[in-house]
């Protein structure tokens, strides 16, 4: 079937200024006979009103799902349109162009697979169906990443039909290239203005020198499906004997040669794992990353890890498809699966990226925030159901999307401000000398002097994020994760500031001009507070609102941190931020306190109250003295009537860093999902630690001897959002870290 149309000439555009589009992660995804649906794990199947929040960023466009499988799963004749028509007449309103994509990761319905050799047919009549019921649509995206899905689909065998070959690779491919052309044909047919915005997975193969001749090809594959569509496989291209090897005859190929169907726009999904290389040396890599050609065996692994002068990054991809083909570009998708501070960073540096080609006469239209709800499952590439999520611009663990910082740069970016994050003045791990995992090689012959890791700027001295508690448990662990994280930081210990002082506080902040503090410092003893509650008061309390006063004064963001403690225990489900305080000792007391006196003084102070910490980085928390007690034989009495939800430090200090990124206030409460009595989770952590409880002893509490009066339930739960793992989880990882 001849699948020819009239393409739209092109005006170039690039003089005009970036536009901001966004995405929603929207994959339905087949494995086997069961269906993976982002739109219903992310909630915005039912949810119209997350387009007025997507407005209030100021995006262009927005990349948008009129999927196939979802529309008429039954044929088009049963096709239900309700949640196509809401959606897409709302977006009109707001003002947002849509982008409609209509197979995103999928196959189509059940009776038809990209494999089907009616699969074009069928889905252009769906793209006509589409443009005819919505004629005032302008931009289609009938296939996403048609190469990457054909990989998945076809070579890999994790999407359905789940092929591991290069026949059916290939079939899936062409017929994917195939029916985007088909489709475009159909919607020209209403409206012969449509543009095609395709878009593609765009990687870079490095490897060794015994392994060139694999990365060559691969190099050349990555730009199958924009060749087919612009019909350069031809006799002569190099792809045309690989997939005549692989089954297709010429005639099929031909086809393209004549009837090509050019995007109007290019878009590059580019991640930082698209970016591979490749090491016959397989002793230096995971089993799991062995693989091999049928020629030799490799380990196939992310570049980020073993290339010393790191990667080629979008801005080298991107001149490298615009010289190719000299079509307008986009960044269809920038996203990166890391801590807030890192994704700020990505998608910054696309951004900068993307404007400087602007700059040098590349026709580049827009940058795409992706994805602006996150997305599940991801890190298995959406091949199981454990319910992993990553946030986006919005964060859905709280009980509405919550914009993160993310959401702030894209508005700055929408309305030409630039971002002034501090964290941006530090480059993104992907620039950091601990992103090498494996021994470092020089990639210098690929990637040439345009490397991103030579032109990324490093400031000499960025603001530092201040923490107060040099000497405690969870000072010290901001310091190890910040380290970790890229956060510039300033520990600082008592003698350093004295948080009693206004003096003190004032002199600290006039010298490092940080641009937040944390305080991790206090007075913890609870049944030594009880003997001096003036020392406990002005240490928990007095100290924060003096601390909370300065940074009010210097402009700096705070946060701090309560307790569980500040409840009296007369509830029995998760107390939220809330509920009415009624502390039962001094130490509790102390906390309510602080609370009152620090958002008085600062009202955009962020205090999180936590509860029962255990970690792997002190010998003195609770789940390692049971663990170190039982291990060698010796009792451990613990409460069995008191139920708290003890919290994993490190998943403490992550959320609590995000939070206080993403610029939120006020009380919120952190802890990990779970309610368990202080004996059950000495019992729990013996077992999953192969060890044995025999000699736990389980008291009431009232036999323990304590001073303080404690809550019988001080479990935390959250209005706001729940944001940590379950507690099961953080042993686990907690066992894992401590070895």
């Amino acid at each position: 079937m001849a699948f020819a149309f009239n393409s739209t000439l092109n005006t170039p555009k690039s003089k005009l200024p970036l536009e901001v589009w966004a995405g929603v992660e929207c994959t339905v995804n087949r494995v086997g006979e069961e269906y993976f649906d982002q739109l219903e794990r992310n909630g915005h199947a039912t949810r119209l009103d997350d387009l007025d929040l997507f407005a209030q960023l100021g995006i262009d466009a927005i990349r948008y799902p009129i999927l196939w499988e979802k529309i008429a799963p039954n044929g088009l004749e049963n096709a239900d349109w309700l949640w196509a028509d809401e959606r897409l007449e709302r977006l009109r309103e707001l003002g947002i162009r849509p982008i409609v994509g209509l197979v995103h990761h999928g196959s189509g319905p059940r009776d038809t697979s990209l494999v089907d050799p009616e699969f074009p047919e069928k889905l252009a009549v769906f793209a006509r169906a589409v443009a005819e019921r919505y004629p005032w649509v302008t931009h289609y995206t009938p296939v996403n990443e048609p190469l990457t899905t054909a990989r998945f689909s076809g070579m890999y065998g994790h999407w359905y039909p789940h092929g591991r070959d290069d026949l059916t690779f290939a079939r899936a491919l062409l017929g994917e290239c195939r029916a985007i052309a088909l489709s475009m044909q159909a919607i020209r047919q209403v409206n012969p203005n449509a543009q095609l915005v395709q878009t593609e997975d765009l990687g870079k193969i490095y490897s060794t020198s015994k392994l060139a001749y694999q990365a060559e090809f691969e190099n050349e594959r990555r730009w199958l499906s924009f060749d087919l569509l612009c019909g350069r496989i031809s006799p002569t291209h190099p792809m045309w004997g690989y997939l005549q090897d692989c089954g297709i005859s010429g005639a099929e190929l031909e086809g393209f040669l004549q009837n090509t169907c050019p995007p109007d726009i290019i878009g590059i999904n580019h991640y930082l794992t698209s970016e591979r290389f490749l090491d016959e040396n397989l002793e230096n890599y995971p089993v799991g990353t062995h693989g091999g050609n049928g020629r030799d065996k490799y380990a196939d692994v992310e570049a980020v890890r073993v290339c010393a002068e790191g990667l080629a990054g979008p801005r080298t991809l991107l001149k490298e498809t615009w010289e190719r083909y000299n079509l307008p570009l986009a960044v269809t998708e920038a996203h990166i699966s890391c801590t807030r501070e890192e994704q700020l960073r990505w998608l910054y540096e696309v951004w900068n990226a993307a404007q400087e080609l602007q700059g040098e006469g590349v026709d580049i239209r827009a940058v795409t925030a992706w994805a602006l709800l996150g997305s599940y499952d991801w890190n298995s590439l959406v091949t199981k159901s454990h319910g992993y999520y990553e946030s986006g611009v919005f964060d859905l663990r709280s009980p509405h999307p919550r914009p993160t910082a993310i959401a702030k740069m894209v508005q700055d970016l929408a309305n030409g401000h630039k971002p002034d994050h501090p964290l941006l003045e530090t480059p993104g791990w992907w620039h950091r000398q601990e992103r090498l995992l494996y021994p470092a090689l020089s990639c210098s012959a690929v990637i040439g002097e345009t490397s991103v890791i030579n032109r990324a700027s490093t400031p000499t001295s960025p603001r530092p994020l201040a923490i107060i508690g040099a000497t405690g448990t969870l000072g010290k662990a901001f310091a190890r994760l910040c380290e970790i994280r890229g956060i510039t930081y300033h520990l600082l210990t008592r003698q350093e500031m004295d948080i009693t002082n206004p003096a003190s506080v004032n002199a600290v902040l006039t010298q490092l001009k940080p641009w937040a503090v944390v305080n991790a410092a206090g007075y913890v003893r609870v049944d030594d507070a009880e003997r001096e509650p003036h020392i406990c008061l002005q240490v928990n309390a007095e100290g924060p609102a003096i601390l909370a006063a300065a940074c009010a004064q210097h402009h700096v963001a705070l946060l701090t941190f309560s307790s569980d403690l500040v409840f009296d225990g007369a509830e029995s489900n998760p107390y939220v931020e809330s509920d009415t305080v009624g502390p039962l000792n001094v130490y509790g007391c102390s906390k309510v306190l602080a609370e009152k006196l620090v958002l008085q003084a600062y009202p955009t102070s962020l205090v999180i109250r936590t509860s029962a910490f255990f970690g792997p980085w002190d010998e003195y928390n609770f789940v390692t003295i049971a663990l170190r007690q039982l291990s060698a034989g010796n009792t451990f009495v613990a409460a069995k009537d008191a139920i708290v939800s003890p919290t994993y430090v490190p998943d403490l200090v992550h959320a609590s860093l995000d939070l206080l990124i993403d610029g939120e206030n006020g009380l919120w409460h952190l802890a990990n999902k779970g309610a368990v009595a202080w004996s059950d989770l000495a019992l729990l952590a013996a077992k999953k630690a192969g060890v044995s409880a025999s000699s736990l002893i389980s008291l009431p509490t009232q036999e323990l001897g304590f001073i303080a009066p404690r809550p019988a339930y001080s479990v935390l739960g959250s209005s706001r959002g729940e944001l940590m793992p379950h507690l099961d989880n953080a042993i686990s990882r907690y066992l894992e870290e401590i070895g």
